[in-house]
């Protein structure tokens, strides 16, 4: 069966792996869900289609943090990676090379801060989870400083890992040889014991993640590294203002892909009131739910100047690696620009509300 969009590499990643490596990365919080509600609330925006505007060209990129994208889709952190394809975050980073967009490497990646740059020369930023030892985090971010990677991308959803329960029956661990390389020289790792109601994710995030943090996080990150912060994780418009005061250059609208608090809001429902509340002070993403190019431009007419996308790469990865991950990365840009020329736009700057009804 040939594989003409993201639904079918998920479908065909269901077969390669195993049950609890999918569910680890299919899964959501609880009942699952917000998980539901990020492809449903996609699924009931409407599109206004345009008549008779000359599309033989349409021109995709845009800019991010200042620098040029050739589509405003770009890769989430995705933690261990390695579970997908050997490969793992090399992969994905010289496929968003190629692709020409931004590629986030998660604190918890299977392949180091230092592996991955040395892997591509493209743009990156670093993700960044906060160890109760804010000197390991410290040198985490100048570690990225110096390998070139150009923001901190701030995780705040995250002050305990939300309930997996797919994990949890699973008895979700590690394989041998996949790890947490950014943490290898910084801190020893306990050995974890997973325990009935947990995963190796939550054993290692009760001890590698901060749960005190408050906003002075990014006055601390101000402190020592001149690259913008991004702060992700923000679903209501008081957090996207205090980001904004304490220094943010971007925000991502983001529940998390339904992994964190189950019962939210999907992120396209909440980011017309954040896009207001931000007056254009600093630069809004959205991730959680993107599957398809229509949802790009959804949440473009809505007000994001670009989205991250983590399971749609990931079923992509698995499957063919890095070349599984250029090809879901091409189905997105050509379903984007079919949908952006049947709507009248022949330009990203040219994608506004009127696009949607």
């Amino acid at each position: 069966m040939p594989l003409v969009n993201v639904f079918d590499y998920e479908e065909l990643a269901r077969q390669k792996l195993s049950q609890p490596f999918f569910d680890y990365i299919a899964g959501g919080a609880d009942d699952e869900v917000t998980l539901r509600r990020n492809r449903e609330a996609f699924e009931g925006v409407e599109l206004r289609p345009r008549a008779l505007v000359d599309v033989s060209h349409v021109d995709l990129s845009t800019t991010v943090l200042g620098e040029r994208v050739e589509m405003p889709v770009l890769l989430a952190p995705v933690a261990v990676q390695r579970l997908a394809h050997p490969e793992g975050e090399l992969a994905s980073a010289r496929a968003a090379a190629a692709a020409s967009t931004i590629m986030t490497l998660s604190t918890m990646a299977s392949a180091s801060i230092e592996e991955v740059a040395e892997a591509s020369d493209g743009p990156k930023w670093f993700q960044l989870y906060v160890h109760p030892d804010r000197n390991v985090s410290k040198r985490m971010v100048q570690r990225a400083e110096a390998a070139g990677y150009k923001a901190v991308c701030l995780t705040v959803d995250v002050p305990r890992l939300g309930r997996r329960e797919r994990d949890f029956r699973n008895r979700f661990d590690y394989p041998p040889g996949v790890a947490h390389r950014n943490y290898i020289g910084e801190v020893e790792l306990p050995p974890l014991e997973v325990e009935s109601g947990q995963s190796a994710l939550s054993a290692s995030a009760d001890v590698l993640i901060d749960p005190s943090l408050t906003w002075d996080v990014i006055d601390w990150l101000r402190s020592f590294t001149s690259v913008p912060i991004i702060v992700k994780g923000i679903m209501a418009a008081e957090d996207a203002r205090l980001a904004i005061d304490h220094g943010a250059s971007a925000i991502v609208v983001s529940n998390h892909g339904g992994r964190q608090l189950d019962g939210v809001p999907a992120t396209i429902t909440v980011l017309p009131e954040i896009v207001i509340a931000v007056q254009g002070r600093c630069e809004v993403l959205l991730d959680s739910g993107i599957r398809r190019g229509t949802d790009v431009l959804k949440a473009l007419a809505l007000g994001a100047n670009a989205v991250l996308v983590g399971r749609a790469f990931v079923w992509g990865l698995t499957v063919g690696g890095e070349k599984g991950v250029t090809q879901v990365l091409s189905m997105l840009r050509n379903e984007l620009e079919l949908a952006m020329a049947l709507g009248g736009c022949r330009s990203i700057t040219e994608v506004d509300r009127r696009v949607v009804r």
